[in-house]
């Protein structure tokens, strides 16, 4: 389960972000996830509170937002939603195809106080 440590890397980027604004700690938390990154969403709220607790994240309210994944065909030239990487393009049926999103995975913002 990988989620703790992505879990743990988004509360060291908010630790360092809170510090650097002379804050005390986090009121929200805004998370891009795409649907290609690799996470698992329930795996990663199953895991948050035991990687928050006691850091400046312990009370933040934490929104995800999910990022559909979307893919370019580079012989037919058209945009098309894509589940797995491994999706073909619907019209021309090519596996050639660069991804446009659905990779993200960061922090959006933060509100601190």
């Amino acid at each position: 389960m990988h989620e703790l440590s992505i879990a743990l890397g988004i509360v060291k980027i908010a630790e360092e972000e809170t510090k650097k604004a002379k804050a005390a700690r986090v009121e929200l938390i805004e998370l891009e996830i795409g649907t290609l990154a690799g996470v698992e969403l329930d795996s990663l709220n199953y895991v948050w509170d035991s990687a928050v607790k006691e850091t400046v994240l312990e009370s933040a309210v934490k929104e995800i937002k999910v990022i559909k994944a979307k893919a370019k065909c580079l012989d037919c030239d058209i945009l098309f939603d894509i589940e797995h990487i491994y999706d073909i393009c619907p019209n021309c049926k090519s596996h050639i195809k660069a991804i446009i999103m659905g990779k993200e995975l960061r922090v959006k913002s933060l509100i601190v106080i």
